[in-house]
């Protein structure tokens, strides 16, 4: 068993370290418009989906999606707070790197809405044919 390299912490100390750098990255991200708005999208969804009576599983499944969503998102800022700090200028490289990342968000907004579309799609027919 290799030990920790000096001043790194380790055990509790590690844990709350770590939760203060999620909090500082969440103080981040909400800068981020983008990602004010998929909060929005999650906030309204998950009414919705409680208005049309979803199963705690359904409710749970749109959690987890907009999870991942908010994670892709937030990897997308940080690809590009990188890109810009390393190559302010133009260039082919960055671009990509960035239309990468944005289409990453992009398909997890896709799968949370294909989820939704079908779960409260369900949920309507369900309640007008009842």
């Amino acid at each position: 068993m290799t030990k920790p390299a000096i001043g790194k912490l380790t055990g509790v100390s590690h844990f709350f370290a770590a939760a203060v750098y999620s909090w500082a990255g969440f103080q981040r991200l909400i800068k981020e418009s983008a990602f004010r708005q998929e909060l929005l999208f999650a906030a309204v969804s998950l009414i919705l989906l409680a208005a049309v009576g979803a199963s705690l599983w359904e409710m749970m499944i749109a959690v987890v999606l907009f999870l991942v969503l908010f994670a892709v998102e937030a990897l997308n800022t940080a690809i590009e707070e990188v890109i810009d700090r390393i190559s302010p200028e133009i260039s082919m490289v960055g671009k990509h790197a960035k239309d990468l990342g944005s289409f990453a968000v992009l398909c997890a907004i896709a799968a949370c809405g294909l989820y939704l579309l079908v779960t409260i799609g369900t949920h309507l027919i369900a309640i007008v044919f009842a």
